[in-house]
């Protein structure tokens, strides 16, 4: 059975590009454009893990990483933010992510940056 991936954008041409990459490595992917619908879709489709950008209209996805931390249904999920802010990895740790993954991505370190977070143990 393969991970099952939620990945949220608000730019359609990379969540296409970025969820056909992870299909096509074998992974279920979710793709949504509205970061205000992911709590919701984690809570129902329960994904191995979350790739979200870092500023978007409606919640940033550090606002969003927040939520989900305090959210004690789904606060296990690994998050990867993606984002080409200069200051990006700094805001996304601090907000709670697991790690980070700078725009453009290389394909193969997107790939392995997927695999590396699904294997960690969860933390307690």
């Amino acid at each position: 059975m393969s991970a099952k991936i939620l990945v949220c954008d608000d730019e359609q041409e990379i969540l296409d590009i970025t969820q056909m990459i992870l299909e096509d490595a074998g992974f279920e992917v979710t793709a949504v454009i509205d970061s205000l619908k992911v709590e919701k879709l984690i809570e129902e489709q329960k994904p191995d893990i979350l790739l979200i950008d870092l500023w978007m209209p409606g919640m940033s996805g550090d606002q969003v990483i927040k939520s989900l931390r305090l959210n004690i249904k789904i606060n296990h999920t690994p998050i990867v933010v993606i984002s080409a802010s200069r200051d990006g990895k700094e805001i996304a740790l601090a907000a709670g992510a697991d790690d980070f993954l700078e725009k453009p991505y290389d394909i193969d370190i997107l790939i392995d940056t997927v695999k590396k977070n699904l294997s960690k143990p969860l933390s307690a």
